[in-house]
């Protein structure tokens, strides 16, 4: 059975200014999640739980779950 990874990633971000969540910083947008779950799944873990403010549950479905459909990776 592989492990399962819970990324928190409720802050608002006040000192940031923003959900730096969500805020592409690779080269083509990738977010920091991005990375983190391409890590995970390289490293071996099965399944990825996001743990996320319901606020920005239509904006964090937008921004990372759409770049995380299709083959493995996602880009």
């Amino acid at each position: 059975m592989k492990p399962t990874l819970f990324i928190l990633a409720a802050g608002m971000g006040s000192r940031y200014g923003g959900l730096k969540q969500l805020d592409g910083l690779g080269p083509s947008g990738e977010t920091i999640m991005d990375y983190s779950v391409y890590d995970a799944l390289r490293a071996g873990f099965g399944k990825i739980v996001f743990v996320i403010r319901h606020d920005f549950e239509q904006e964090f479905r937008e921004k990372v779950i759409s770049n995380m459909k299709g083959p493995y990776p996602w880009k």
